[in-house]
């Protein structure tokens, strides 16, 4: 779940970002709610990464301890 999250959040921040920074409005779900800088766009990317890479990791973790990894 962290995985999904993390990825939706990616995607609003890159897309509030380049539609701030190159067009003239920022993209996305978020500026129909909060006016933010373009910093914070980056920021939200970063979290939701973040979050990506944290649920990721969780998850493989989790299939190592119960021997269900694949074998490469």
């Amino acid at each position: 779940m962290r995985g999904i999250i993390g990825f939706i959040a990616m995607l609003q921040g890159a897309l509030g970002f380049i539609g701030q920074v190159f067009f003239d409005g920022a993209w996305g779900l978020l500026p129909h709610w909060f006016a933010l800088p373009s910093v914070a766009y980056v920021g939200v990317f970063a979290a939701g990464a973040a979050l990506a890479v944290w649920g990721d990791t969780d998850k493989k973790r989790k299939q190592a301890r119960s021997g269900g990894g694949t074998v490469a």
